[in-house]
């Protein structure tokens, strides 16, 4: 009995820490996809592709295939014209039959350059 609490104990620890570890790669991944579309020749829509694609590399095309991201301009209260790349979708779990219960949302932010 007490080796099924262990387990178990084990089981949410390591998935907190994927948790932890795909939010990081994620909000990595939507601050270079705002950096890239901030670039004065780049359209400003690339960049939820780009935050993707680097998604992708660095964890599962099926983490990637989760995600929902968006890329649009905003203006900031200084003025200033930002691309905003925004990420949402859920966190894979460990255990297949519990689906993917973690909902996560990022937001990446860049100062557009000027043509």
């Amino acid at each position: 009995m007490v080796s099924m609490l262990i387990v178990t104990l084990l089981l949410a620890v390591l998935q907190v820490a994927v948790y932890v570890h795909v939010r990081n790669v994620v909000t990595a991944s939507a601050q270079a996809g705002a950096r890239y579309a901030a670039n004065a020749d780049v359209d400003s829509a690339a960049g939820a592709a780009r935050a993707v694609e680097v998604v992708a590399r660095a964890t599962s095309a099926r983490t990637a295939q989760g995600l929902v991201c968006t890329s649009a301009e905003e203006i900031d209260a200084t003025g200033l014209t930002l691309v905003v790349v925004r990420c949402t979708g859920a966190v894979p779990s460990l255990l297949a039959a519990l689906g993917d219960l973690l909902p996560l949302e990022v937001t990446g932010r860049a100062v557009k350059e000027a043509a």
